[in-house]
């Protein structure tokens, strides 16, 4: 939280200021036509997206309130509104160190802008050491957070749903492995371009789901908000009053959209424009439609059915199903549809973030793009499939523990570099945002 309140102060409340026109530029109304990069503005948005709308938004969410009761709510969007400042420094930063090869293909994020960025301070060592860093944390988290996580809570849901698939973990795992497969071995515009045909969807779905929930339970709607605020500042005691509300809805609201994490930046660093800033713009929607839209939803679907406070005995994307479950019996198979469709796009985009990472760790230290063996590319492939079988037949909390200490662990190197470079930012986007305003821009 404090990181993100300094970069929303540090960047004059670019959250803020900024989303609308973030809106324009994301939807092509304001374009260069530049053809240096790999994918649209609204691809590499809808790329971080599906890496960041997951089972995080269902799972995540639903462990956050069963733990820390109603009020972990209000602090899940706290994260995201301060979440948006952090997104934009790290995507600016990714846009701008980004390093493209003879073949077009682009390669940035936290690895580039620590090595390149903290080097031109004189602070090469630090920041070879923290890109380093970084790319084993991301190659972990891909492992994790982004594949065994996702697999996790599909086969659970599903398990829920149709009881004759439990104990078939292992089964599950190979057919969903095969068909992320499919799609990965594809590269950057395979997974941009399915990313941005399902993101819609989903959240679309989701959201309309989530709002019928809402909708048909609307005469607890004083009853709730109540419980949110006075749980939020513990006014109540539970789980841990204050404390549990606070710390737990940070935490699954850092976890499910990855601000100040850098992943994001891998994606948004291959979209095609001139404006780092105007990338950085761009990737302010990615919290506010993660975290204050979508996790919302799901908090709100378990506090208006009831469920919120641990007392169900359910946990993670059971509990979830067991809210939408509340109002028509059916309504699980149409998020059993949300969450398959949730982990998949999750995994495609975090499958690119680890191989980016990995690929760093191969590269020579030299000032351009050395081709990776193609043979290490396929050891990371294979490596990504099998941790979907294994995530499939493990334990949730398990799974969890490892994903958060890898996630979160991502933070430290890429915050302390953003801390080095936000004056560097911060001149960038006064520069930017004075030639919007004189009209010299998207002319």
């Amino acid at each position: 939280m404090a990181w993100g309140v300094y970069f929303t102060f540090r960047m004059g409340f670019i959250n803020i200021r900024a989303f609308w026109h973030s809106i324009l530029i994301t939807s092509g109304r304001l374009d260069k036509n530049c053809k240096k990069g790999e994918v649209s503005h609204f691809q590499a948005l809808s790329t971080a997206l599906s890496a960041t709308v997951g089972l995080g938004n269902i799972a995540g969410v639903a462990v956050a309130i069963s733990v820390g009761g109603p009020g972990a709510t209000f602090w899940m969007i706290m994260a995201g509104l301060l979440g948006m400042s952090l997104k934009f420094t790290e995507c600016t930063l990714g846009q701008k160190y980004r390093l493209i090869d003879s073949k077009g293909r682009v390669s940035g994020g936290p690895m580039y802008y620590l090595s390149h960025g903290l080097a031109k301070r004189n602070l090469k060592t630090l920041g070879r050491i923290l890109a380093v860093t970084f790319s084993v944390l991301v190659i972990g988290a891909s492992f994790g957070g982004g594949n065994m996580f996702q697999a996790n809570q599909a086969f659970s849901q599903m398990a829920f749903i149709i009881p004759w698939l439990s104990g078939k973990g292992t089964y599950f795992g190979i057919v969903l492995a095969f068909l992320v497969g499919l799609v990965v071995l594809g590269g950057i515009k395979s997974i941009a371009g399915v990313a941005s045909r399902i993101v819609p969807f989903m959240v679309i779905l989701y959201i309309t789901a989530s709002m019928v929930i809402i909708f048909l339970n609307i005469s607890r709607v004083g009853v709730v908000f109540s419980q949110i605020f006075e749980q939020a500042f513990g006014l109540k005691p539970i789980a841990g009053g204050f404390f549990g509300a606070f710390i737990i809805g940070f935490q699954r609201g850092a976890f499910s959209n990855e601000a100040g994490i850098g992943s994001a930046s891998i994606a948004h660093s291959t979209a095609r424009t001139d404006e780092p800033v105007s990338e950085g713009i761009v990737a302010l929607l990615e919290p506010f439609i993660d975290t204050v839209v979508v996790c919302t939803m799901t908090a709100l679907v378990i506090n208006f059915a009831g469920l919120a406070g641990g007392n169900s005995g359910l946990q993670g994307a059971q509990l979830t199903s067991a809210a939408f479950a509340t109002v028509l019996p059916w309504f699980p198979y149409l998020l059993a549809i949300a969450i398959l469709l949730f982990a998949f796009s999750t995994m495609i985009s975090w499958s690119y973030y680890g191989l980016k990472g990995f690929n760093y760790l191969f590269e020579k230290p030299l000032n351009r793009i050395i081709p990776v063996p193609e043979a290490s590319t396929k050891l990371y492939y294979i490596i990504f499939l099998f941790c979907i079988v294994v995530g499939s037949a493990s334990n949730l909390w398990a799974v969890m523990d490892f994903s958060d200490m890898m996630i979160l662990g991502m933070a430290f190197p890429n915050i302390l570099g953003m801390i080095f470079m936000a004056k560097e930012v911060r001149a960038d986007l006064d520069s930017y945002w004075k030639r919007w305003k004189a009209g010299k821009l998207y002319r």
